[in-house]
C-alpha cells in the first residue's frame, strides 16, 4: 500500500482532518522562509494531540544538525526530512529516521544520491530559487527503476496522483499545495479526495 503524507500542516484542525481522511504521515515545515512555516512550539502542541500510529515529520532546510535534533526531540517527531543542501555526513549526524530530498532537474540526481545512507529519498520538482512547494510536477521517467525507497512529491493533487503512482510505483506520496485552500491552510475536501484516490489505485 502506498503511504500518504500530507505536508505543510499548520493547524490542529488541518492535522485532525488529514488523520480522519486516512493519511499515514503529517509534515511540518520548520523553515522560516516558507509560507507554510510552523513554529516548533506550535508543532509540539499539534503533535501532542495526535492519535498513535500517525507518523510526524519535521521538514528542515540547511538547519544546523544540533538544532534539527533538538527540535525533533522537543516536538516529538518521528522523522526528519532534509530539504536543503545537506551532505551525507550531515545526514549521519541526525538522530532517528532521515528522509533526504532531491529536487529533480535531470538524471544527475542518481550520482548525487549514491553516497547517502538514509531511510528514504523524496523527489520534488527543481526550481532554482525554491526548496519546495512549487506545485509543479517533473518528468517521472527520471526516477523510475531506482533501487531507493522512494517518496514522490512535486505538484501531486487528487487529479494526478493515480497516474503518478501507476508510473513510479513509489513507497509513498507527499502533497502540500495540491490539497490547499491557500498557502498554509488545507482544503479538507481535497485532502479526502487525495487519500481516496491513492487508496483506490492501490486496489486496482
Amino acid at each position: 500500500m502506498t503511504r500518504i503524507k500530507i505536508c505543510g500542516i499548520t493547524t490542529r484542525d488541518d492535522a485532525d482532518a488529514a488523520v480522519a481522511a486516512g493519511a499515514d504521515a503529517l509534515g511540518f515545515i520548520l523553515f522560516e522562509k516558507s509560507p507554510r512555516y510552523t513554529s516548533p512550539e506550535r508543532v509540539q502542541d499539534i503533535v501532542a494531540g495526535l492519535p498513535p500510529f500517525v507518523t510526524t515529520v519535521g521538514v528542515f532546510v540547511n538547519t544546523p544538525a544540533e538544532q534539527v535534533n533538538a527540535v525533533s526531540r522537543n516536538c516529538g517527531l518521528h522523522a526528519v526530512q532534509l530539504h536543503g543542501d545537506e551532505t551525507p555526513r550531515f545526514c549521519e549526524q541526525i538522530e532517528g529516521t532521515v528522509i533526504k530530498v532531491f529536487r529533480v532537474q535531470d538524471a544527475r540526481w542518481r550520482e548525487a544520491a549514491a553516497p547517502y545512507r538514509v531511510h528514504a529519498l523524496l523527489f520534488d520538482t527543481f526550481e532554482p530559487d525554491r526548496y519546495g512547494g512549487t506545485g509543479k510536477t517533473f518528468d517521472w521517467n527520471l526516477i523510475s527503476h531506482t533501487p531507493h525507497r522512494l517518496i514522490l512529491s512535486g505538484g501531486l493533487n487528487p487529479e494526478n496522483v493515480q497516474e503518478a503512482i501507476r508510473h513510479v510505483r513509489p513507497y509513498g506520496v507527499d502533497t502540500s499545495s495540491g490539497v490547499e485552500a491557500e498557502p498554509g491552510r488545507k482544503d479538507h475536501r481535497k485532502v479526502q479526495d487525495f487519500v481516496d484516490a491513492v487508496k483506490q489505485v492501490d486496489l486496482d
